[in-house]
């Protein structure tokens, strides 16, 4: 899971890398000392060479990791412009009247939602299953940032709207901890059906690519591809209206109705 940070003008510099660290620590002292113990098993000298290499090159890739992870999550949260969340109003020119904005344990982006569309009618909403959403970073955000809003919690499969009763969603870090394929399909037709015939989605996420590859290692399998989001979107009844990326590591789909 990756933490989103408040858009408080206070906030500290770093503050959306230390809540990754808050969030993940326990992979970071686990990669740590994994990288300390194979650095000292490669020095043994009763290794035969090519396995001491092997050891040097893990110890290696493990550290690189264990920074790059850092540094693409400060270059995101802490540098770009995309947790001011400003430019969200620039994809909506005309305010949605009703929206909802569906997290899945965390709520980072609710109140300035609300207060770029001040006068609108909005419901949060809250997917979390420990069933389903079985990453201790979740349940650890889950009590480290406590809901600044009250959410309603909902099944992905059965969201509580009318048909067509919404002008907007937001999924902002939240869409990728549907596991599963089939209740991710299942998920967006629900949001097809209580969207109006003129609505947007708007989703943020990490991507499964080479950039995600580079910063965050084996744990860019935790994000879903360009050609899964693509296929869910079309699957389910939507066209990609715009599509752009804040610095490599994050894509932003605007979703609309296909025509």
């Amino acid at each position: 899971m990756k933490a989103m940070v408040d858009s408080g003008s206070s906030r500290g510099r770093f503050r959306g890398t230390l809540q990754i660290f808050r969030y993940n620590w326990p992979s970071y002292v686990v990669g740590a000392l994994v990288c300390l113990t194979t650095l000292a098993l490669a020095q043994l000298p009763a290794w035969p060479s090519w396995v001491r290499l092997a050891l040097s090159g893990g110890a290696a890739c493990a550290g690189f990791w264990l920074l790059s992870s850092l540094l693409a999550s400060y270059c995101v949260y802490d540098r770009s412009a995309l947790c001011r969340w400003d430019w969200i109003a620039e994809l909506f020119p005309v305010a949605p009247s009703r929206w909802t904005n569906i997290h899945a344990g965390l709520d980072e982006t609710t109140l300035k939602l609300r207060e770029l569309f001040p006068g609108t009618a909005s419901t949060v909403l809250d997917l979390y299953d420990p069933v389903e959403m079985t990453e201790p970073s979740i349940r650890r955000a889950r009590k480290l940032t406590p809901a600044p809003v009250p959410a309603t919690h909902a099944e992905v499969t059965s969201l509580p709207f009318r048909s067509q009763e919404l002008d907007a969603a937001f999924l902002i870090f939240a869409a990728h901890e549907i596991r599963r394929a089939e209740l991710r399909l299942s998920f967006f037709r629900e949001l097809r059906r209580v969207l109006k015939p003129e609505g947007r989605i708007l989703i943020v996420e990490h991507l499964r690519d080479l950039p995600n590859f580079l910063a965050f290692g084996p744990g860019f399998f935790h994000f879903h591809s360009l050609r899964e989001w693509m296929h869910v979107a079309r699957e389910a009844g939507f066209a990609i209206a715009r599509e752009f990326r804040f610095t490599a590591f994050v894509a932003v789909f605007l979703l609309e109705i296909a025509k």
